[in-house]
């Protein structure tokens, strides 16, 4: 069991800490008083990450972090950070991350995101630490019976290996807690992060053609893109396009402080929504950007895409009542920051 500690007594080790989410839960992990290790092997993230979190929390708070160059599926390398640092919490975002590219290669991702989970609680078991948030997705409800969506609504099937993984390792995760009552877990089920920090420093840097809608959109506005393919228009919503709970990326980062700062000394195993509680359609997004960059987004309509759902959105009233936890932010201000990251940084952090 993890004894109370304030969060300048705290190690925390943030797996996948160089990528979209992470960093940005780093910024404020750091800027909050934490020790912060990361442990990232920058497949899918840029090192110059570590500088521009330098820039947004200055020298003092940057000296509290360390870097690892680093895979999780490595025990070898893993055992060594921990040896090193006395970690006391872990918040595990690493994995590969694209729904596509699952589908395409399942054996990959089982075998990544699966077997880094693994070995990275096993490590842990080894060096007396058994406290971790996991970086979960609400993709594990699947196609909603009825909305909002609750901590309490069934897991469904899931349509891509990501999905899966996801699911897979709650389970893991939960049976880990459930076996030895001296584990803290939370798993954090995120609707739709979107945005970057609103120092447009650091922000959303997809590899290839954006799978996501807002990095889609931010390529069109600036230039990138010819126009926003539109996926239906012909779904049970207000205007006809899907509708998802959009959530930014700093709301969603102070959502892991707020877990950490809550799970302080407790066990046992809780889930959490992080959502605004609101649903926005695709058009909506579109003209929530068209305002922030100042002109209109071209768009063209297309077939729906197998696999998506109508509408997904959250009920985030347990982690409010909780943990304290509240979004902040609209989807105006969301595609603001969106769009200061994407103008100032037209192909990511190669320039």
């Amino acid at each position: 069991m993890c004894k109370k500690k304030t969060p300048h007594q705290s190690c925390v080790l943030v797996t996948g800490g160089a990528g979209f989410i992470g960093s940005h839960t780093v910024v404020d992990l750091l800027e909050s008083g934490y020790r912060v290790i990361i442990v990232d092997d920058l497949f899918n993230s840029s090192e110059k990450v570590l500088d521009r979190i330098r820039q947004i929390v200055g020298d003092q708070a940057y000296g509290r972090l360390s870097f690892y160059r680093a895979d999780v599926n490595d025990r070898a390398a893993l055992e060594a950070v921990f040896d090193d640092n006395p970690i006391d919490r872990v918040i595990h975002f690493a994995g590969y991350k694209a729904v596509g590219e699952s589908v395409q290669k399942p054996i990959e991702y089982y075998a990544n995101n699966l077997g880094s989970t693994l070995t990275l609680v096993d490590v842990m078991r080894e060096h007396g630490c058994k406290s971790i948030i996991f970086s979960s997705s609400a993709t594990v409800y699947g196609d909603p019976d009825t909305l909002p969506l609750t901590e309490e609504s069934p897991k469904k099937f899931c349509t891509n290996p990501y999905g899966w993984t996801k699911w897979m390792i709650e389970q893991i995760l939960m049976d880990v807690a459930k076996a030895d009552a001296a584990w803290d877990v939370v798993l954090l089920r995120y609707f739709n992060p979107i945005s970057a920090h609103p120092s447009g420093l650091i922000g959303e840097d997809p590899k290839g053609i954006p799978n996501n809608l807002v990095p889609y959109v931010a390529q069109v506005a600036v230039g990138k893109r010819d126009a926003i393919h539109v996926f239906g228009d012909d779904y049970d919503t207000p205007d006809g396009t899907g509708v998802r709970d959009y959530i930014h990326v700093m709301d969603l980062a102070r959502g892991h402080v707020a877990a950490l700062e809550w799970m302080d000394g407790r066990t046992g195993c809780e889930i959490f929504n992080l959502g605004t509680g609101t649903g926005s359609s695709v058009i909506d997004v579109i003209r929530a950007f068209s305002a922030a960059c100042g002109r209109d987004l071209p768009y063209v309509i297309e077939p729906r895409r197998a696999g998506d759902v109508t509408a997904n959105y959250a009920d985030c009233s347990k982690a409010r009542e909780q943990m304290g936890w509240v979004a902040a932010r609209t989807i105006d201000d969301m595609c603001r920051d969106s769009w200061r990251w994407q103008s100032h940084n037209p192909n990511g952090y190669d320039g």
